[in-house]
């Protein structure tokens, strides 16, 4: 839940709050949490206290009206409303040079898909999520920090402009793969497509109901399908890009 008054945002869950508090505990402006969560956040309660800033012991009525959800676990922290930074062209060279990977969001809208792709990205040891600037773009909403459990605070997120144009850019330095269901390649057919000088992955995710975007598409360095039983079309963005994370694992 965002306070367009304050630009505060909500992060609930114990373990979205649990890494924010281990992480970024500079981040965490208020904390409230229920007495039998007390033993778990000492250590945040102290660095709060040192700080002046406030943290306090909750019922769950009072923490569900903070982050506007039932789902708080029993734990809340006020942050400041992220700004997302821009990627540059120094950053797009470190993740070329390190030969590390990202994904691209190509007009994904469901925050809680943002929130499970961000966790699958910090499980598998990915760097990069990058967002596009539009409207309709997914979120960093509270329901994104709860459901990441945490992997807010092991990946590094950027905004883009223009996805494609970005894309393009990319594809000059990077391996950047497209997931798209009609594609002729497969995730198998991977480590076949990475040559020498190779320079990182990234992997681009369309919308839920309409896919990729032409432009996006005709950027990427390939095309690449989950081959499944055909007797359902496509997996949900953030299962897609689980499995493409889990199989570039296995090739780095």
């Amino acid at each position: 839940m965002r306070n367009k008054l304050t630009r505060e945002l909500a992060v609930c869950g114990f373990n979205a709050v649990s890494a924010l508090a281990e992480v970024h505990p500079e981040q965490i402006k208020r904390l409230f949490l229920r007495q039998d969560r007390l033993k778990h956040f000492t250590k945040v309660c102290k660095y709060l206290a040192e700080q002046k800033r406030l943290y306090k012991l909750c019922e769950d009525e009072e923490l569900e009206r903070l982050c506007k959800s039932p789902r708080h676990q029993g734990v809340v922290a006020m942050i400041q409303e992220p700004e997302l930074l821009r990627m540059n062209h120094e950053e797009l060279d470190e993740w070329s040079q390190k030969k590390q990977i990202g994904l691209i969001l190509d007009s994904v809208g469901n925050d809680n898909n943002l929130g499970a792709i961000i966790r699958s990205a910090a499980f598998f040891g990915a760097t990069w999520v990058v967002l596009s600037e539009r409207d309709k773009e997914a979120r960093l909403s509270t329901s994104a920090y709860r459901v990441a459990e945490g992997g807010m605070e092991y990946i590094r997120i950027r905004r883009v402009t223009n996805t494609e144009a970005f894309i393009s850019d990319a594809a000059k330095k990077l391996l950047v793969l497209g997931a798209h269901h009609r594609a002729r390649l497969r995730l198998q057919d991977l480590p076949s497509l990475v040559k020498a000088p190779f320079g990182g992955f990234a992997v681009v995710i369309g919308n839920e109901e309409t896919g990729l975007s032409p432009g996006a598409e005709e950027a990427c360095s390939y095309l690449v399908r989950i081959p499944g039983s055909g007797q359902i079309e496509s997996l949900n963005v953030a299962q897609a890009a689980t499995l493409f994370l889990h199989e570039i694992s296995t090739i780095i």
